[in-house]
């Protein structure tokens, strides 16, 4: 085989830009092939095994369809833990990393009782857990396949997280109280489809992903309703938000009675999270 690193952009420049090659290669070759790097940094020609051959083959087939990096690697990173994804969760964004850490620099004490809702992979629950081991973190999602892999990677990271599969839309809460609810629900309009990737649009879960057009709010609406009930007296709501939504979020939550109400940008100068207080 031609050299390695250049057959990978031959095969690839077609399909995506020169800087995600260079990201793949260095996935692929370090971290999926267990490839030693320094060889590929210092232009050594690589050579492959007939099983490394074909799992190379393989990985390029599945990019050629835009399947996800993070999918067929198996893993990604996420506030400094690795967390196991597949094409039931969510790829965890930079952005949510923004709302573990609001929550976290807020939310200091231990002994709180914190609601992750729509959990997916886990990410928001578990990061939560890790930094804060004796607060009590319970986490919902109406996947139970979603479900299955939060609990492997609870189970992989030493976290104490409680899973439950609950629909929000139709549960009925009732006690005990939550001191925090966090939710990156899904906020995607349909109208914003023909925007995606198709590495996002093809490949990760719609159910986790979209809204209809006409109830753009939907999920935010749910939850800070039940919000009312399943929160303490002065418990906080924490949501990422979809980036053209900040101002009708928070005009929502004013109608419902919730106080304290900031809408945070994220490092990017957009809106991306809004915060309450019961």
């Amino acid at each position: 085989m031609q050299k390695v690193s250049q057959y990978i952009k031959r095969t690839l420049i077609d399909f995506y830009p020169e800087t995600e090659i260079k990201s793949f290669i260095k996935i692929i070759l370090g971290e999926i092939l267990q490839m030693n790097l320094m060889d590929l940094y210092l232009g050594k020609d690589i050579k492959l095994s007939e099983k490394q051959t074909q799992e190379l083959e393989s990985i390029l087939c599945r990019l050629l369809k835009y399947e996800p990096i993070q999918y067929i690697k198996g893993t990604t990173d996420f506030y400094g833990l690795t967390f196991k994804v597949n094409k039931n969760v969510l790829i965890p964004r930079p952005e949510t990393e923004e709302l573990v850490f609001l929550v976290l620099s807020e939310n200091e004490n231990q002994q709180l009782r914190i609601l992750d809702i729509g959990t997916g992979s886990g990410c928001i629950a578990i990061s939560v857990s890790r930094k804060l081991p004796s607060a009590e973190v319970v986490a919902w999602d109406i996947s139970p396949e979603a479900i299955c892999t939060a609990r492997e990677n609870n189970d992989n990271l030493g976290a104490h997280v409680q899973f439950e599969v609950i629909d929000i839309l139709s549960f009925l809460p009732k006690e005990p109280l939550f001191d925090v609810i966090v939710s990156n629900p899904p906020y995607v309009t349909e109208a914003e489809k023909e925007k995606m990737e198709p590495n996002v649009l093809d490949w990760e879960p719609s159910l986790a992903l979209f809204v209809t057009d006409d109830d753009p709010l939907l999920f935010y609406r749910k939850i800070a309703e039940k919000g009312l009930m399943l929160l303490a007296i002065g418990g906080e709501l924490y949501f990422e938000i979809n980036q053209s939504f900040g101002a009708e979020t928070k005009m929502l939550l004013q109608g419902l009675g919730y106080c304290d109400i900031q809408i945070i940008k994220d490092l990017s100068g957009l809106d991306r999270i809004v915060k309450a207080r019961k």
